[in-house]
């Protein structure tokens, strides 16, 4: 089977429910901005140590389903409470590393820059999700979870530049 179907060039695109819809819609917005921050994370992932990189990676697995419960609007599922759970989980983890003391200036470190950049991707997801949660009455696990995420990611961010002594707050 090719790449190249040449089934999009007229503006719509198909999605898990065999409908064809415009590659404008909310529905595609939010699947192509969260595919953007998949790739990031990879990116991130050659930056950061092999605790990190796991988590990363289970992440990516997740974001593949969060994409296929919004492009199958709503019939496909399997972000929940155990995915938000665990996210919730590793925020505390690294929180009990991290005492913040004001806000913090991003990217002390490559690697918190490219978790950073990471986090704010995962920010305009959670808005493009919160569109389609509107719009579609869909979702609303997958906007909790990239709360969550972006959550995670400043977090994980901090502790990286904390292990090389690198945060840097306003003043």
């Amino acid at each position: 089977m090719s790449i190249t179907t040449k089934t999009g060039d007229k503006g719509t695109t198909g999605i898990f429910t065999g409908d064809r819809i415009s590659k404008f819609s909310p529905i595609i917005e939010a699947n192509g901005t969260i595919d953007e921050l998949s790739s990031f994370l990879g990116e991130a992932k050659h930056y950061v140590d092999e605790e990190l990189k796991g988590i990363l990676e289970k992440i990516q697995v997740e974001l593949y389903s969060l994409m296929a419960e919004i492009a199958s609007k709503g019939e496909y599922k399997k972000i929940g409470e155990k995915e938000i759970s665990y996210l919730e989980g590793l925020i505390k983890k690294f929180e009990e590393n991290v005492k913040l003391e004001g806000f913090v200036i991003p990217g002390s470190t490559v690697a918190s820059a490219k978790l950073d950049v990471c986090r704010a991707i995962a920010r305009r997801a959670e808005r493009r999700v919160s569109k389609v949660v509107l719009e579609y009455g869909i979702a609303k696990d997958a906007l909790r979870y990239l709360n969550r995420l972006s959550d995670l990611l400043f977090v994980m961010a901090r502790y990286v530049e904390l292990k090389e002594g690198k945060i840097r707050y306003v003043r």
